[in-house]
Order: C-alpha cells, then structure tokens, then sequence
C-alpha cells in the first residue's frame, strides 16, 4: 500500500513524504531486477532513462495538446488552420 500525503495541495515536506511513500515500491523493483540477472547499477540507469523518457513524452504531448486547443479555437473563430 502506498500512502497518502498528508494533505492536500503543497505543504513544506510533501516530496520528502512522496519519496518515502515510494520507497517500498522502488527497492522492491531493484530487488526483483537483481533476482532476475541484472545488477543493481543496471536496474538504477534504466529506471533513471525510463523518468527521462516520460519527461519527454509528457513534454511533446503537452506540445500536441497545446498545437489541437489552438486549432479547436481556430475553427471556432471561423478561420481553419493550414496544416
């Protein structure tokens, strides 16, 4: 089980309380990538590329979300965007 913030919206210790809520879970994937044949150093670089990669993704589609509100606003003004 994963725990809870404390509260809701920002508080001073709230990523300090995220990193310990997820801290069970992060040692348990290291531990299960060991079991299966990969080292810990191996586990930690490919964790570290999968966040780097979801930064990624999470960027472009913010810039796709961004590109299809202004052709919604386009069309709703009556002047159609050329793609």
């Amino acid at each position: 089980m994963i725990s809870t913030p404390r509260q809701q919206g920002r508080y001073a210790d709230r990523e300090i309380d995220c990193q310990e809520a997820m801290e069970p879970g992060f040692q348990a994937i290291i531990d299960c990538m060991i079991e299966a044949g990969w080292t810990r150093d191996e586990a930690k670089g490919s964790l570290r590329r999968l966040i780097a990669a979801d930064n990624m993704a999470q960027k472009e589609n913010a810039k796709v979300e961004a590109e299809l509100a202004l052709a919604r606003a386009m069309i709703r003004a009556g002047r159609p965007r050329a793609w």
